[in-house]
């Protein structure tokens, strides 16, 4: 369920219009904005996804599941210091206007739950975007 959702994610934000190809790099989240120095450089404006834990509810004996879970896009733009970084936050409505009604077999549409800005960063800021899903999953 997860890889099909994170690919389905990923080529929503690389194909969609109402991005227009802002988006030029998605991946797994794994701390990478916190090691930004070390690590392997990635075109920006960036988008990383990440899965909190998914708590399934057994269901109809054992062989279906089904959770409700979240999901968090970190989405990292360069900083410059100027009138021009608040596009930033432009780019994280249009991230939620090309998401909107993202469905598959196996999870259901992505809804906005909370929004924040990491500005512990010199060179980058990081908008972090949280979504909740249904999920299910079966044998």
């Amino acid at each position: 369920m997860r890889r099909t959702f994170y690919e389905n994610i990923k080529q929503r934000l690389l194909e969609s219009e109402a991005l227009g190809g802002a988006i030029k790099h998605v991946d797994l989240w794994n701390r990478n904005v916190e090691f930004i120095e070390e690590d392997v450089p990635w075109a920006r404006p960036a988008v990383f996804v990440e899965f909190r834990p998914i708590k399934w509810q057994v269901m109809s004996g054992g062989r279906d599941y089904r959770a409700t879970g979240e999901l968090v896009l970190h989405v990292v733009t360069d900083w410059t210091g100027s009138d021009a970084d608040i596009a930033a936050l432009d780019l994280s409505e249009q991230i939620h206007a090309a998401l909107f009604n993202l469905q598959g077999d196996d999870f259901g549409k992505l809804m906005l739950i909370e929004s924040d800005t990491n500005h512990d960063h010199e060179e980058i800021v990081e908008n972090i975007e949280v979504y909740s899903f249904r999920a299910t999953r079966a044998l």
